[in-house]
């Protein structure tokens, strides 16, 4: 009896086993048919494009991928490891800040045999990480053995203006890579997600941490998004400065330099020119970096660990005194516009063959690869330093004139796009709806006065023309509606 029990253990040890060493049979490939808006013509869509990626099975008969891959997404397909049939596929949770996704497959026979991978600890770095994924240029599973080089927060390229911890690898991740998971020791320890274009063999996974994150984070069944705290900081490594600040000469601190209008709580509770000793377990270096499980990291990923809402403590020096405060911390959603949008519409309005449209980064991007250079400095710098530099001057939500649409109504206006609006009929523009209420509700007259800047530039339209116009301009543009809000 006892022989054969021990034949049992041993037998089910090795199947275990077995099963563990194969994360593979786990590894789905999943094909999107997406849909892009085009931002400076928000009535219009790109061409559907067809793209792959990688996921992989997760407790609770879920996908794990990234958010790039399934963003857009018309319809999503999944195919499990060396089985030709596609199940379809649905989004469940997305979170276009990190990059991570949930997928739910509407047929529950797909998992059946599928054993879900469970997510470790962060790798250490200099150890070894196998990614595993379907690249595109082919149909099989491909296993790419790498180091981890290090291990730092970086730009997520999916979002654009948000930055996070990473890990880097010297094992590529390729178009169609990217959602697969970075095993070590039979453990998710990342999911590839993005490489760096020009540098080979080069790529970064997103590490543990931010992926238990998100599993937090969903667990009411919504996603709020990574919290901030609001606040900009500087080294501090200037002995005099320090000395002037009666700080202790022992290289920890830095200064708060500014802190953002658009974050509850951080204005009554931080100033500026208090300095930051300690977030959470972590002691704040004068270069603004922590000592995070080995890694020196900057302090932004000290407050990222906390949930939308949550306490952070912090230990600051104000006046030559030491204190303690507990943070809270919010998602900050006031940069928005700074970077790239999902799952909604562009916004617009046309009027007399003009298309008023918010500034953001997505129509910025419709000026091309070199987007930065092309759209001129006014346009950069009202989207991304304004709030900054000059925050009492700067608009909710800045509209530009993004083209006009050619008929003999302005026929004769010398602006032609790309060009930020002041003032219509007298009305400050300060959101897209201002535009609507000063042409629609302004006091009779002859003409609509449109103020550009940055030179003020005046351009008139003949009311009585452009009412019986726009119908005629809708129509011959293609255009359902002659706004989105």
């Amino acid at each position: 009896m006892l022989r054969k029990l021990s034949w049992l253990l041993l037998t089910w040890a090795w199947v275990v086993a077995v099963q563990c060493a194969e994360p593979e049979k786990s590894v789905i490939q999943i094909t999107t048919f997406s849909q892009q808006p085009i931002w400076d013509a928000g009535w219009r869509s790109d061409a559907v494009r067809k793209a792959s990626g990688s996921g992989f099975v997760i407790r609770g008969k879920r996908i794990m991928t990234n958010a790039h891959v399934v963003s857009w997404a018309r319809q999503i397909l999944v195919r499990r490891y060396q089985d030709p049939r596609p199940y379809a596929a649905r989004v469940r949770f997305i979170a276009h800040d990190c990059d991570l996704a949930l997928l739910e497959v509407e047929s529950d026979s797909f998992f059946n045999g599928l054993e879900p991978l469970d997510v470790g600890e962060l790798p250490k770095v200099r150890s070894t990480v196998i990614t595993y994924g379907y690249p595109a240029g082919g149909e099989q599973i491909s296993y790419t053995r790498g180091v981890v080089s290090r291990i730092e927060l970086q730009s997520y390229t999916h979002i654009g203006n948000r930055g996070y911890l990473a890990a880097q690898t010297d094992a590529a991740i390729n178009p169609g890579n990217s959602g697969g998971p970075v095993i070590q020791e039979d453990k998710v320890v990342g999911v590839a997600f993005q490489g760096i274009p020009g540098l080979e063999n080069t790529g970064f996974f997103i590490p543990p941490p931010l992926i238990q994150h998100f599993f937090k984070d969903i667990e009411d069944g919504t996603y709020d998004g990574f919290p901030q705290a609001g606040l900009r900081i500087v080294a501090l490594q200037n002995p005099a400065y320090r000395l002037r600040l009666k700080l202790p000469d022992n290289d920890l601190g830095v200064r708060v330099d500014y802190i953002y209008p658009g974050v509850p709580k951080t204005k009554e509770l931080m100033q500026e020119d208090d300095v930051l000793l300690q977030v959470g377990p972590y002691a704040v270096g004068s270069d603004g970096t922590i000592l995070y499980q080995g890694n020196r990291v900057f302090v932004g990923a000290a407050f990222s660990e906390a949930q939308n809402g949550g306490l952070v403590p912090v230990r600051l020096w104000r006046q030559g005194q030491q204190m303690d405060v507990s943070l809270p911390v919010y998602v900050y959603r006031e940069d928005r516009a700074e970077g790239n949008q999902y799952d909604v519409l562009p916004r617009y309005y046309v009027y007399g063959g003009l298309v008023f449209t918010p500034l953001n980064r997505d129509y910025l991007r419709t000026l091309g690869q070199n987007w930065f250079d092309a759209a001129g400095p006014e346009l950069i710098y009202e989207l991304f330093y304004r709030r900054q530099e000059a925050p009492q001057t700067a608009r909710p939500e800045p509209i530009v004139l993004a083209s006009v649409l050619s008929h003999a109504v302005n026929a004769n206006l010398a602006v032609q796009g790309r060009t930020l609006v002041d003032k219509i009929n007298g009305v400050r523009i300060e959101k897209l709806e201002d535009v609507i209420r000063a042409f629609e509700s302004s006091p009779p007259q002859n003409q609509d006065v449109i103020e550009f800047l940055p030179d003020h530039t005046l351009e008139c339209l003949d009311r009585a023309a452009v009412k019986q116009a726009n119908a005629e301009i809708l129509k011959t543009y293609g255009i359902p509606k002659d706004r989105r809000l």
